[in-house]
């Protein structure tokens, strides 16, 4: 089969995700095209993603992420002949609807959804659902499955040896969002060990960029703040127990990358979190109820966490505690990922279902579904474009120039990679 994906691609979560889709698919004997659409950069140059499979859609300075160009996405779609085409985190419901049109399934990876889109979904033909918690909410849906998330655990490697022998290197990861990850929090528990122990943080940003977290980490000679873009397998190997207090997840890809590097993990007794880790074997999940509950952030469907200081504090100290231990601990971590985490085995279901996928009685989109799909369109255009056109005012010092906001206005179009391999 010819099997399309529309998603970000660049080193990111879920462009991860995509890649992993689209190696499992490749080694089934699928025919994959990327068509790589607007968002926040671009991976051109890139040996690891500027690949011959791959079409680097036109961007807009005025239209929300994952905006594609219609024309463009039109042709990539005919021009490849795709009889299947699958949308990673498409936020711009109007291409859904528009993609019926080619008469080939129409399906999505899930990860964002909020209580207004959630029956926007059925627009689809088929759901892949990556975690139990995402599967729960659509497996009403004529052709939603759950294909347990996973890594590449040849990719991701541990040996079971320690950093440093007398102590524990504690790693965190941010990626581009401190906030969501709970750096803050990691922070502050480590500060309330006492014990051999060190902290290695690591952020594609720079953590300057969140001076109140920022503050929290400096003065503490303990604690090693690295800021640089590093693709996999990342800096996994710089530390020994990895510890994820984030606020709030769709998957947690780094909770299974951190496992298959031999890290145990440290993260909360919720899911998603809990779906991959198993207390005691290869990591430590801080109780529920040692959670304070938020509103999400952007009205997600899920409300974001935030595990208490105290409860983290003490998962690591029971690490400090056991430091002659850890070689094995770090040993236990790397089989129970590549037993239970890795996506080779986990995405095998992905191939059994791809053949059978069919359009679903969703067609048409049900008119009631569809005005609310537009009423919520007009709203979020709106916002962006108030957004942007607020924040290149402030940008120009509030003054703008005729030609200069009409060159802004017009689409503009990066390189283009050929979209036959």
């Amino acid at each position: 089969m010819n099997i399309g994906l529309a998603t970000t691609w660049f080193e990111r979560g879920a462009a991860l995700v995509s890649r992993a889709y689209m190696d499992t698919l490749t080694a089934g004997g699928h025919n994959v095209f990327v068509f790589a659409r607007a968002g926040e950069r671009y991976a051109v140059g890139n040996p690891k993603w500027d690949l011959p499979n791959v079409t680097w859609g036109r961007s807009s300075t005025w239209h929300r992420p994952t905006w594609v160009d219609w024309r463009e996405f039109e042709s990539w779609v005919a021009r490849n002949r795709l009889d299947l085409l699958i949308f990673n985190e498409q936020h711009v419901w109007s291409v859904v609807i528009r993609s019926h049109q080619f008469g080939i399934p129409i399906g999505a990876y899930v990860d964002y959804y909020t209580s207004r889109t959630v029956p926007f979904f059925q627009t689809y033909d088929f759901l892949l659902c990556n975690t139990r918690r995402h599967y729960g909410v659509f497996q009403n849906h004529p052709q939603a499955f759950h294909i347990p998330w996973g890594t590449d655990c040849r990719l991701f490697g541990g040996t079971g040896e320690v950093v440093h022998p007398d102590r524990v290197t504690f790693f965190h990861s941010y990626g581009f969002d401190p906030n969501r990850k709970g750096t803050d929090i990691a922070i502050m528990a480590f500060r309330e060990l006492t014990g051999p122990a060190r902290l290695v943080i690591h952020g594609q940003v720079p953590l300057t960029r969140f001076p109140r977290i920022a503050e929290l980490a400096s003065g503490d000679g303990r604690i090693e703040v690295i800021e640089k873009e590093v693709g996999a397998p990342g800096l996994y190997h710089l530390g020994d127990v990895y510890v994820y207090p984030s606020r709030l997840e769709g998957v947690g890809l780094t909770i299974a990358e951190a496992q298959a590097s031999g890290l145990p993990t440290i993260t909360t007794d919720l899911p998603p979190m809990n779906e991959f880790v198993a207390h005691g074997e290869s990591g430590r999940l801080v109780r529920a109820e040692d959670v304070k509950i938020h509103p999400g952030p952007d009205d997600y469907y899920w409300p974001s966490i935030a595990p208490v200081t105290s409860a983290m504090t003490e998962a690591m100290r029971w690490y400090v505690d056991r430091v002659a231990e850890l070689p094995a601990m770090k040993d236990r971590a790397r089989n129970w990922a590549t037993s239970r985490l890795d996506w080779t085995k986990n995405s095998r279901a992905l191939l059994g279902i791809v053949p059978s996928l069919r359009l679903t009685a969703a067609r048409p989109v049900p008119r009631t579904v569809e005005h609310e799909i537009s009423n919520y369109e007009r709203t979020h255009d709106r916002a962006w474009f108030l957004g942007r056109m607020r924040s290149l005012a402030g940008t120009a010092g509030g003054r703008f120039v005729r030609g200069g906001a009409r060159r802004l206005l017009r689409p503009m179009r990066t390189k283009r990679g050929s979209a036959n391999p």
